[in-house]
């Protein structure tokens, strides 16, 4: 199924322009997405050929089957409530049917789960971006002897440096565990080469120390001490980091770089956005999409507002939530048993005989 097989064969229920055109942001060069909701033919709904979404490549136009869309309605899942709440401009086409859903059936106090927990989300994720941008990670990754101390006459000193001091090579080295002492190795060394330790580690890509058979009577040179916990750590940002530089938008990433700015503005815009329809929806009961305050949210866009600034706002609004939903006149919850009729006379009138 393909979404100009949909379109050809009728099987459109809806389609609405989404995203910053519905939200009143776009700006010149700005993509127009597409959301819609679909039915599939008898056969393929009834069958095995079940398909609940489909999207193109670029994942600008997403289309969802009747049952799933419902579903995620309620769910009150963002996205999908804008699209039943769309501004009239925005909808390109709206089969009658689809009159039996009005956003009066799904707004609920959830909305401040999933509208302000969504913007919570994106705030992490704008403070991982500024992680990331102030403090890029070497490509070249570092190893396990990079986490490695050696401790002697009292002192600790970087096992590569300690090395170095005494001219030796960890290839050399021979370590054996200290019962009771986690990440704590008597180290010995062998000037010869004789007894054929097996090193500090046997690779660079080694994610442990190497333990080695050291005979009775051999002298001591140090203890070595292992920070696992940090390397740990290290090596899971450093994947993380990585995958980001890999997958992460140049075009987008570069408009950040040269705002001078040390996090995503245009991710900031977005969580503010969420966060302020979600206070409003919570107090009037009603789904803004499109904002009215698109000078103000266009200018945290440009990277006007310091990161701090929008954090400060950010909790501000959140505050502004919990005092809403207390007072909300919102339901708590949707009536999932009365969507689920709509659903079934919808279907009931497309598969009609």
């Amino acid at each position: 199924m393909t979404i100009k097989e949909i379109k050809d064969k009728g099987l459109l229920l809806f389609e609405c322009v989404s995203g910053s055109r519905s939200y009143g942001l776009e700006m010149p060069g700005s993509d127009t997405d597409l959301k819609g909701v679909y039915y599939l033919p008898r056969a393929e709904f009834y069958g095995l050929n079940y398909v609940a979404q489909v999207s193109s490549k670029s994942n600008d136009e997403v289309y969802y089957e009747l049952g799933r869309y419902i579903e995620l309605l309620s769910k009150c899942n963002p996205n999908i409530l804008e699209m039943l709440s769309s501004p009239e401009d925005c909808v390109r086409y709206k089969h009658p049917l689809m009159e039996k859903l009005n956003p009066g059936m799904v707004l609920s106090k959830l909305c401040k789960d999933t509208f302000a927990g969504y913007a919570i989300t994106q705030v992490r994720k704008a403070k991982g971006l500024k992680k990331k941008i102030v403090n890029p990670i070497p490509e070249k990754r570092a190893s396990v002897l990079d986490f490695c101390f050696v401790i002697e006459n009292g002192l600790s000193v970087k096992l590569e440096d300690w090395l170095k001091e005494k001219a030796y090579v960890q290839e050399r080295c021979g370590l054996v565990n200290i019962p009771h002492s986690r990440g704590l190795y008597a180290l010995f060394y062998d000037q010869e080469d004789e007894l054929h330790y097996s090193g500090v580690t046997n690779s660079d890509r080694s994610n442990d120390v190497s333990l080695s058979s050291v005979p009775k009577g051999q002298s001591i040179a140090g203890y070595l001490s292992f920070n696992l916990d940090s390397y740990s750590i290290y090596c899971k940002e450093y994947l993380e980091y990585w995958d980001w530089v890999e997958n992460r938008n140049e075009e987008r990433y570069a408009g950040t770089l040269e705002q001078g700015k040390d996090y995503d503005a245009k991710n900031m815009m977005h969580t503010i956005r969420l966060l302020e329809v979600a206070e409003e929806l919570l107090r009037t009961g009603v789904l803004k999409v499109r904002r009215e305050n698109r000078t103000e949210l266009l200018a945290i866009r440009s990277g006007a507002f310091k990161y701090e600034e929008l954090l400060k706002k950010a909790e501000d609004l959140v505050g502004k939530i919990e005092e809403a939903y207390v007072v909300s006149t919102l339901p708590d919850g949707v009536d999932k048993a009365a969507l689920e009729n709509v659903l079934v006379e919808m279907r009931t009138e497309l598969y009609k005989l």
